[in-house]
């Protein structure tokens, strides 16, 4: 709507709206769709708002699940307490995220959707990393970096429902 509205007010040529749609086609994720038509619209209605305020938990429990945005570059800290970022839900702003990281006696609980690609590089000190969540070669990458010191960082897929014996 928004690449045809643009084309017929003479703010795209014809060759530009191709190009636009047919990248449009391609897009995998919520910010490449967003780059499309981010000049075409007043900042007031733009599809895409982002919250990068940094999630932080100290001597507690910290979670975000739900309908959310993540940016391409956000923050997690978790000071004796567990945060969990739950993504089976939430938007990627991006193909690629980088998610820096401060655990220091706690736990980050990262619950991914199947398809997404986790990495690693973040330093351990008397810390440990498990990655959980089978790896897909052209899917999303979510790049946890940072520090782990006395604490665990944890990418899992979410839990499946049991299946009820009572159920047919």
């Amino acid at each position: 709507m928004v690449l045809n509205d643009a084309l017929a007010d003479g703010r795209l040529s014809h060759d530009e709206h191709e190009e636009r749609l047919e990248r449009l086609y391609q897009a995998r994720t919520l910010g490449e769709i967003t780059a499309l038509i981010a000049d075409l619209l007043p900042p007031e209605e733009q599809p895409l708002r982002t919250d990068v305020r940094p999630v932080a938990a100290f001597f507690g429990s910290e979670r975000r699940s739900g309908r959310w945005v993540v940016p391409s570059h956000f923050t997690a800290t978790a000071i004796c307490a567990n945060v969990t970022l739950d993504l089976c839900d939430a938007l990627l702003q991006s193909r690629h995220v980088t998610l820096q990281v401060t655990v220091m006696g706690g736990t980050l609980t990262l619950v991914v959707p199947e398809g997404v690609r986790i990495e690693m590089p973040a330093s351990t000190f008397l810390g440990g990393k498990k990655n959980q969540v089978p790896s897909s070669p052209d899917g999303p990458v979510i790049e946890i970096t940072g520090v782990v010191s006395m604490g665990n960082i944890v990418a899992k897929s979410p839990k499946r429902p049991r299946r009820s014996w009572f159920r047919r």
